[in-house]
């Protein structure tokens, strides 16, 4: 009996070593992107819609280089696991230098076209010119959000996840602080608006990343590990790893592509409804983001156990993670029904855009709990033994063959108000979430990479 009580208690404090820290980083990302719209939206319908369209296609990246890291994770938390330092660096090496050639790829793709890319978004000629100004700036992010995911990849999988929060919390409140002072020109700078904005994120994410490469020297340091910088594996060959990759970038870009294609949808069904949108995605971040620590620890935590080809155990760790994220999902969505009023009352756009927000809050919040344990299953757990082919195939399944031909039905042959659409579009979660939860339960996800 006590044993088993040791047991549980190692489990609860290795969860909450990775999970915490990492939503709490998340949660406070989010919260400073609420203030951040709150500033934009003072200047109007125009740059709220206008920074909406161009991050969510600079989302595109963000979803393909965390995919690099959700890769890094799998072999670096394995290795950890069978206490093989050499391939654990190799691995770190390897990913790292993949998300910096995709990251220069992205950038010069926005900076030569932005344009032609926003024309995709919107009709609006005004948000098109406001938005194509801010992705060519926020491109600059690209390579430094490179470094940051893989090395907080590293961190976390060594349970130091408080280090990439310490980072960010630093990070965003430089980011929060160059808002203020770039957007409305104040301390003697010009008024640049929604531009001011990119240019503070760009420093923020420089900050962000040069924090955490000093926590991995000092962490490297302390514990004796050494450092080489090499993309050759010893243990899985090129071909492995590609086979490990690809499906993870194929099913990342293209969900992030479907979610786009969502966002092309609002943006034609107008501006106001572009921005009710927009306001919900700092909010809808901040309650994913509050649970995204148990994917993360899934994913780090039953990796090691896979490590050390204990199946049983991770099998019934994996089924606890799922347990907390749907009692967390549920009391955060009680949370937001009762207080979206609030929370949209505090953005300065027209009675109707609230409205709208409102509403869409309502669905989110319904939904929330299907996306919660889709994070947690998919995200985390079925990717954690390295085949990753299965979720490539739900999240396709989910996005390419229900929500994307959805959403076109409801917004351009039905011509639906954007609640009706988006509640339309959230039935893809319930599927996925069907289908993941089959696979989980045939365990063929349990491998070991060791």
């Amino acid at each position: 009996m006590a044993e088993k009580k040791h047991t549980k208690d190692g489990f609860a404090k290795s969860v909450s070593v990775i999970a915490i820290p990492v939503a709490l980083q998340c949660m406070l990302q989010s919260s400073f992107s609420i203030i951040d719209q709150i500033m934009i939206g003072t200047l109007g319908e125009v740059n709220i819609a206008a920074v909406g369209l161009a991050g969510k296609f600079a989302s595109i990246y963000s979803v393909v280089v965390a995919a690099v890291g959700v890769a890094a994770g799998i072999m670096i938390a394995q290795y950890l696991g069978a206490k093989d330092e050499e391939e654990t660096m190799r691995s770190f090496s390897l990913n790292l230098f993949v998300s910096v050639v995709i990251g220069l790829l992205f950038m010069a793709v926005c900076m030569l076209i932005p344009g032609p890319i926003m024309q995709i978004y919107s009709k609006d000629s005004q948000v098109c010119a406001v938005a194509a100004e801010y992705l060519k700036i926020i491109a600059w992010t690209f390579l430094p959000m490179a470094g940051a995911t893989v090395l907080a990849t590293y961190l976390r999988c060594r349970q130091r996840a408080v280090l990439p929060l310490l980072a960010s919390v630093v990070a965003a409140i430089v980011n929060t602080l160059l808002n203020y002072v770039l957007i409305f020109g104040k301390a003697g700078f010009p008024k640049w608006g929604a531009s001011g904005a990119a240019v503070a994120t760009v420093i923020a994410q420089m900050v962000n990343v040069f924090m955490m490469l000093i926590a991995f020297f000092v962490i490297c340091k302390r514990e004796a590990i050494s450092i080489h910088f090499s993309i050759k594996l010893q243990k899985m060959s090129k071909g492995q790893y590609l086979l490990m990759l690809l499906p993870i970038l194929a099913n990342e870009f293209l969900w992030s592509l479907g979610e786009n294609v969502y966002a092309i949808i609002y943006g034609n069904l107008g501006t106001d409804a572009c921005a009710a949108m927009t306001l919900t995605y700092s909010i809808q971040g901040l309650l994913i983001g509050a649970l995204s620590g148990l994917a993360q620890a899934a994913g780090i935590i039953i990796g090691k156990e896979l490590g050390k080809k204990e199946y049983d155990s991770a099998y019934d760790k994996a089924k606890r993670l799922i347990r907390y994220g749907l009692a967390g999902a549920m009391l955060l969505s009680l949370c937001l029904i009762l207080l979206r009023g609030a929370y949209v009352s505090i953005f300065n756009v027209d009675e109707d855009v609230k409205q709208m927000a409102k509403q869409i809050l309502v669905v989110f919040a319904l939904v929330s709990p299907v996306k919660v344990l889709n994070m947690i299953l998919a995200g985390g757990v079925l990717r954690s033994g390295g085949d990753t082919k299965l979720v490539m195939f739900i999240d396709l399944i989910g996005t390419w063959l229900l929500g994307v031909p959805l959403g076109l039905l409801a917004a351009f042959a039905l011509h639906l108000p954007i609640v009706y659409v988006y509640l339309l579009l959230s039935f893809e979660e319930v599927v996925r979430l069907m289908i993941a939860a089959v696979l989980f339960r045939r365990k063929k996800w349990m491998q070991s990479l060791a």
